[in-house]
């Protein structure tokens, strides 16, 4: 991050089958994300991201159909009647990695479903800005990312539990 920040957070451990609960708040106008299946050396350092993203930042209206919007699949799947609270209040984020499939959730709501390596999946990769990398987003398993974009954003009641 920028001089001052706290850097990126990284899990020590590598998951697959998990789900992620964590409470964020965002400061106006900030960039975050909450990235998993990350391998440092794999894909230039890029891996799927659930967009933590106050609606006012000038990224928030990029991208295609919105897949640049809070609880998106950053720059791949936009999130669907995601409802964000407004700057300095507490939002909660989920996401739920079963076998292939994922789902993003915000604020108790199912926002976005999908299922990694599927048609839909490698097509909505091919039209992203990581299409250059084969099988993206696809490995078994890998780190979970809180990311510092230089940007004030709070984290708190991270729990991650392991799924059968």
């Amino acid at each position: 991050g920028k001089a001052g920040g706290g850097g990126d957070i990284i899990t020590s451990q590598t998951f697959s089958n998990f789900m992620l609960k964590v409470d964020f708040m965002l400061t106006e106008a900030a960039n975050s994300g909450i990235k998993y299946f990350f391998d440092p050396q794999a894909n230039g350092g890029t891996t799927l991201e659930y967009q933590v993203l106050c609606d006012k930042h000038k990224d928030a209206g990029q991208g295609r159909d919105g897949n640049r919007r809070v609880a998106s699949f950053y720059d791949v799947m936009p999130a669907k009647d995601a409802k964000l609270k407004p700057a300095g209040e507490w939002n909660t984020a989920m996401i739920v990695s079963r076998g292939r499939k994922v789902e993003h959730w915000l604020n108790g709501v199912k926002v976005l479903e999908f299922e990694r390596g599927s048609e839909a999946f490698r097509a909505a990769v091919a039209a992203s800005k990581f299409a250059k990398y084969p099988n993206w987003g696809e490995q078994a398993s890998g780190h979970i990312l809180l990311q510092d974009h230089g940007d004030r954003v709070s984290y708190r009641n991270i729990k991650i539990k392991v799924l059968d």
